[in-house]
């Protein structure tokens, strides 16, 4: 069974330690979004194939990281040049590029990928800025990652209720930072991708494939996976999403462009319900609620590995 902690909000930022004693526990709980159904899936190590985390703060986490050492991991650190006009109550990308290699340096530059998502273009945030800021980025985490997934900024109408003067990225303008990301990329051994984008930067050598593809997972985890078809799969791309064990509406980084958050009014209100001693993310399980036990297996076909994916601290559990 695959868990995925992160389309839906950022776990390790700000419910680690709600994590961290379901972990202990071993059991989660989360409400289906659309019709509040509720799920109970089982945290044995012998199960979890691996735990998929998409962050912009892995720092909480990554404090107590050894409490995972039993598990596979996979995980997207999303870290974009935006100051706090934009994003909130995200860290400086400083910072986050500072966590980024603590967490490659102890489970392995193959199971930690970098994102520079969404991109849009303003008058402060414009062509030049996006490509000087991503090649300073790339020349910092070379050597602690394989790839960087970018996307361009979807205008749904959460997006434009929260960022009303924000505009669509033209095609010349995607064309532009394709060729000139391809060829930072090609300076620090990076794979450019892009996921639900379509093929339009596929001339300038990109992936778009997915971002969390199969092979992806099999690369971080070393193992080769037998998913059974269509499973895991909720769009046009080729990406494995699992067990959703997160909630829209939670998320605190308050990001102008966030498609999970409708506005942070809810969030804050959401958040308000969070007990870190809950089965659930936010509230708790009520005396007439029914909870669906999910029995999932192992998708592991071989416990042989299929690239070794080493760096100095790699867990020796992996």
């Amino acid at each position: 069974m695959l868990i995925n902690t992160g389309s839906r909000t950022d776990i390790p930022a700000f419910f680690s330690k709600w994590f961290l004693n379901r972990i202990e526990e071993g059991s989660v709980c989360t409400k289906n979004p659309y019709n509040d159904d509720i799920y109970r899936y089982s945290l044995d190590s012998k199960i979890i194939d691996c735990l998929c985390f998409c962050t912009k703060n892995p720092k909480p986490l990554l404090d107590n990281i050894e409490q995972l050492d039993k598990y596979s991991q996979f995980w997207f650190v999303t870290i974009t040049p935006y100051g706090r006009d934009i994003e909130v109550n995200v860290p400086s990308f400083k910072k986050v590029i500072k966590s980024f290699k603590e967490l490659s340096s102890y489970l392995g530059e193959g199971k930690v990928s970098w994102r520079y998502d969404p991109i849009f273009i303003s008058d402060k945030y414009d062509l030049d800025f996006h490509v000087e800021m991503f090649a300073r980025m790339a020349s910092e985490l070379e050597g602690y990652t394989k790839d960087c997934t970018i996307s361009f900024i979807d205008l749904y109408q959460k997006v434009l209720r929260n960022f009303p003067e924000v505009c669509e990225v033209t095609r010349d303008e995607m064309l532009f930072i394709g060729e000139e990301f391809s060829k930072i990329a090609a300076e620090y051994d990076l794979q450019m991708k892009t996921c639900v984008e379509g093929t339009l930067l596929d001339k300038f050598g990109f992936d778009s494939s997915g971002c969390m593809t199969q092979k992806v997972l099999e690369r971080a985890i070393g193992n080769n996976l037998k998913i059974p078809k269509g499973k895991y799969t909720i769009r046009e791309c080729n990406c494995l999403f699992g067990r959703d064990i997160g909630a829209y509406n939670t998320c605190l980084h308050g990001c102008k462009y966030c498609y999970a958050n409708s506005n942070m009014k809810l969030v804050k209100k959401n958040n308000k319900l969070h007990n870190p001693d809950s089965e659930l993310l936010i509230g708790e399980i009520g005396n007439s609620d029914v909870v669906k036990e999910i029995k999932e297996p192992s998708y592991i076909e071989t416990y042989e590995k299929v690239v070794p994916l080493t760096r100095t601290f790699q867990s020796t559990l992996l």
